[in-house]
């Protein structure tokens, strides 16, 4: 974790996600790792909201849907859990992800 500096927010949370090597290597339980720690750190810093990027998607190359899941089941757990967080942005850098990450979050909403 870094300061924001000139960024409108107060911190950075770092994290590297897994590269995809076909899912048989642990690859989804250590990208839940990458949001579930993340996660802890923002309320190390009393964090009330937090962004993140498709973790691992680009050149990584996770697969978008299987990443979604992952990134949605992990938010959605950590909201449950942390009632006082106000909100958790999942940022894609293209429609077509937007369109796969509103799915997921649909999806654990239903569930």
């Amino acid at each position: 974790m870094t300061p924001g500096f000139r960024l409108p927010a107060r911190f950075v949370v770092h994290t590297v996600g897994p590269v995809w090597q076909g899912g048989g290597r642990g690859e989804p339980g250590l990208l839940a790792s990458c949001y579930r720690e993340s996660l802890k750190l923002a309320l190390v810093t009393r964090a009330k909201s937090i962004a993140f990027p498709a973790i691992s998607t680009g050149v990584y190359g996770y697969p978008i849907v299987a990443a979604s899941e992952i990134a949605a089941r992990e938010c959605a757990a950590f909201l449950r859990q942390n009632l006082t967080f106000e909100k958790i942005l999942l940022v894609a850098f293209r429609e077509s992800d937007a369109i796969v990450l509103r799915q997921a979050v649909r999806a654990v909403q239903v569930n």
